[in-house]
């Protein structure tokens, strides 16, 4: 299976330590040679590098390390391939735009059984089941709310019903981000830590490497980072139950109530499978 990681942080944040320690997962402490890639919600747009050579291996991948990159909301991946080909278009994450807006998403799990009707407007570029999720997942959001976003309440919502119906074909672990928030579902496996005030220090599993974050952050800085198995000792990572979504905006999970009139304006949400 692959691995995931995400971050969500109250103000533009760099992930290199994280991103080190994942990376090593990526040929050297994991099996996850075939591929990986990372997406970086910036206030300019989305940049997406992705590269199809193990991370611990990529030039790219080494570069990111000694030159971070700070954003709010970042998704990265890295693969062991389950279908489709060792290839730049099979490496997660995969990036499309809907309501104006460019969505990052990256899934652990294999979906083996998934074949649903294709879309017009979400066409997948490769040929895994995950592209084909992503794609099948924004077709539904943009059939549901065609004119413009819904609220964070009734995009949840939508977001979870649709998840619950793709993880009946597999496991189906994802982090998704349209910049503005982060969302994370659990089919099988997924934590979460909120680094925030006071700070704790912490040490790479992968590596040796470690940071003491209170000389990094001030006090109101918040982190919430997302990943398949716990990164660091010293830190309390949470884990998700099975079949939890969560919403991460601020740098932390965010309790979503949907409220009276949450769909107001929606059509109902019409899920089309083929087999």
């Amino acid at each position: 299976m692959c691995e995931l990681l995400g971050m969500n942080s109250s103000k533009p944040a760099a992930l290199n330590f994280s991103f080190a320690g994942f990376s090593e997962r990526g040929g050297r402490t994991g099996e996850h040679r075939d591929g990986w890639g990372i997406a970086f919600h910036e206030p300019s747009g989305c940049r997406l590098i992705v590269d199809h050579r193990p991370s611990i291996d990529s030039p790219l991948a080494h570069a990111l390390k000694h030159n971070p990159v700070k954003a709010r909301n970042v998704v990265a991946h890295i693969r062991k391939a389950t279908q489709g080909e060792v290839a730049p278009q099979n490496s997660h994450p995969f990036t499309r735009v809907l309501w104006g807006t460019t969505w990052s998403f990256a899934h652990n799990g294999n979906l083996s059984s998934f074949r649903p009707a294709p879309d017009p407007h979400f066409v997948p570029a490769g040929e895994t089941d995950s592209e084909r999720a992503f794609c099948y997942l924004l077709a539904g959001l943009r059939r549901r709310f065609p004119v413009q976003p819904p609220s964070r309440a009734a995009l949840f919502t939508a977001v979870q019903t649709m998840a619950a119906l793709i993880a009946r074909h597999g496991s189906f672990n994802v982090i998704l981000s349209n910049g503005d928030f982060l969302l994370a579902h659990c089919s099988t496996q997924l934590h979460y830590v909120v680094r925030a005030y006071p700070f704790a220090s912490a040490s790479l599993v992968d590596c040796d490497l470690q940071i003491d974050f209170r000389q990094h952050n001030h006090l109101d800085d918040q982190i919430g980072v997302i990943a398949t198995l716990p990164l660091t000792t010293g830190e309390q990572w949470q884990r998700f139950e099975p079949g939890e979504l969560k919403l991460f905006a601020g740098g932390a999970p965010q309790a979503v109530h949907p409220g009276p009139g949450s769909d107001s304006g929606s059509k109902p949400l019409r899920l089309l499978m083929s087999y």
